[in-house]
């Protein structure tokens, strides 16, 4: 097995350390760091996002895979700075107001991460103001809203709207996600995206970016 392959093998059992000292090693040896993240860690959080939308992992499995990728991209951050290797899009992910759940919002950022997203994360009880203001600050790609109580829902149409009222929508896509909702919610309030998990939310991210301008440079 490749010392790539061996990273996707440790990043996909949650081997933090052992991802890190074989990535270690590879930029020793003379890998470049864009072949240690297109062949080594992306591949294993493919796989790790198969197998979480399949159930035959579950989220503190996917958890440590995720914090292993994070660490990962730190070590190789400057080196794909200093080859000028930008990330596929900019996230602005957070709770909204009136909500203070973070767990699954949390699972969706460092998916996001571990998928070559630049994520910024709000938090929680986040209000429309926020959400529009770091969106049109950060020229973000995608904003992502999520909810876990149902009487905080309608903070996410709240957000769609005011987005709508500056005159954001056409150029950002927006996803939304949270135990209480559903597909038929997200249309209703007018969102591009809805997943029911952290992995489905990425592959719908993707899926959405390729739809737009073909000559975008967010297409993966």
């Amino acid at each position: 097995m490749s010392g790539l392959a061996q990273i996707s093998q440790r990043l996909i059992g949650g081997d933090i350390q052992g991802v890190l000292d074989l990535a270690a090693e590879a930029l020793s040896a003379g890998v470049p760091a864009q072949d240690i993240l297109n062949q080594g860690l992306l591949p294993g959080m493919k796989v790790v996002g198969e197998k979480f939308k399949k159930n035959l992992i579950y989220i503190p499995e996917v958890v440590l895979s995720a914090k292993a990728m994070q660490a990962a991209m730190e070590l190789l951050r400057p080196h794909l700075e200093a080859g000028q290797i930008k990330p596929m899009a900019t996230v602005v992910i957070g709770t909204v107001q009136g909500d203070l759940h973070d767990i699954g919002k949390n699972l969706v950022a460092m998916m996001f991460k571990g998928s070559g997203f630049e994520v910024v994360d709000l938090g929680i009880d986040v209000s429309p103001e926020q959400f529009v203001q770091e969106a049109a600050r950060r020229k973000a790609h995608i904003l992502a809203l999520s909810a876990l109580l149902t009487t905080s829902m309608p903070n996410m149409k709240k957000t769609l709207d005011l987005l709508s009222e500056r005159g954001l929508r056409g150029g950002l896509i927006t996803m939304v996600g949270g135990a209480p909702l559903t597909q038929a919610y997200a249309d209703q309030i007018g969102a591009d995206g809805y997943a029911q998990n952290a992995s489905l939310a990425v592959e719908r991210v993707k899926e959405l970016l390729k739809s737009r301008t073909p000559q975008s440079s967010q297409e993966s």
